[in-house]
């Protein structure tokens, strides 16, 4: 490492495949470093680091940002693309990235994102926890109507279902975001249908919208499907018409009246729609699979032009 910071290294992978290893003060002193991929490491910057000032890409994985007593922050004025994935302790890696444009978060329930928000190019956010989460008091600090009322410039979202419970309303439209992805979001779940339904009220440009009803794992949470079946079915459940939208892509597909009465909320709203793109679940058979495209098609859309596409579950 000491001879990596003495001659102006630009690229390093180092990922420890034995216990966590705390990276030594070398590596901050790599002042050159325009890509950074850490694997299972203790973080920890000395006092004086002043941060990577050329760094561009920033990738960590099962790394422990331990407790910095005097609270430094790290500079990152070229970073464009941060993931962190199963890391630990993440509200004590402080951040500034103005220039950051794409951030990928994955397993690490404690992010406390607004620490790494300061970041007016962001357009590009994605997150998920793999495993469902019972307890939402764990998300607070990962408020999203705090978040994307601090992205002007969001245009991919890709969130995970469990980060739907924490917004009930949002007090301002997403008017950048153009491309939303919904992953493990459980409709019976009814706070996850109603943040789903909240932030298509409140994308008026939405161009794509991709849903992954299911994990397909099985930690699945169950839920009692009645009260989201009697929101889906009353009356102005969604109370806006979605102008904008093109694509509409739902993966992972059984059948459920819920899924369907979804589909069928989403066709009545979408006047611009050009795809409707399903996807089957593995665990249907062939004649569920025809049950399902049948019903589709028999509803009403709002599109004359809607071209529906059917396609096999994934290999």
């Amino acid at each position: 490492m000491l001879f990596l910071s003495r001659n102006n290294v630009r690229e390093l992978i180092f990922t420890n495949s034995n216990r966590r290893y705390e990276l030594p003060y070398h590596v901050f002193s790599c002042s050159d470093l325009r890509k950074l991929t850490l694997g299972n490491c203790i973080f920890m910057p000395p006092l004086k680091f002043e941060g990577f000032l050329n760094l561009e890409n920033l990738r960590l994985t099962n790394i422990d940002f331990r407790a910095n007593s005097c609270g430094a922050l790290v500079n990152l004025p070229r970073l464009r693309w941060l993931s962190l994935v199963k890391c630990r302790n993440v509200f004590n890696f402080n951040i500034k990235a103005r220039n950051l444009c794409v951030l990928l978060v994955t397993a690490c329930v404690d992010a406390m994102l607004l620490r790494l928000m300061d970041s007016p190019c962001l357009n590009v956010v994605y997150i998920y926890f793999w495993e469902p989460i019972e307890d939402c008091v764990q998300l607070e600090g990962m408020n999203l109507i705090k978040m994307l009322s601090i992205l002007p410039e969001l245009q991919l979202l890709c969130i995970d279902g469990h980060f739907l419970k924490v917004p009930k309303w949002l007090p301002v439209a997403i008017n950048s975001l153009k491309y939303l992805r919904l992953l493990n979001c459980q409709l019976s779940d009814l706070d996850q249908l109603h943040g789903a339904l909240c932030l298509l009220r409140n994308s008026p440009n939405l161009e794509r919208l991709c849903m992954m009803d299911k994990n397909v794992k099985p930690q699945v949470m169950d839920y009692d499907v009645g009260p989201a079946l009697d929101h889906l079915e009353s009356l102005h459940c969604l109370d806006h018409t979605l102008n904008q939208l093109q694509t509409l892509e739902i993966r992972n597909i059984e059948g459920s009246r819920l899924q369907l009465l979804f589909i069928k909320l989403l066709l009545a709203h979408s006047p611009s729609l050009d795809k409707l793109i399903i996807r089957s679940s593995g665990t249907s058979d062939a004649h569920q699979r025809r049950d399902v495209a049948k019903d589709i098609m028999l509803f009403p859309r709002a599109s004359p032009k809607a071209e529906m596409i059917y396609l096999n579950p994934e290999p």
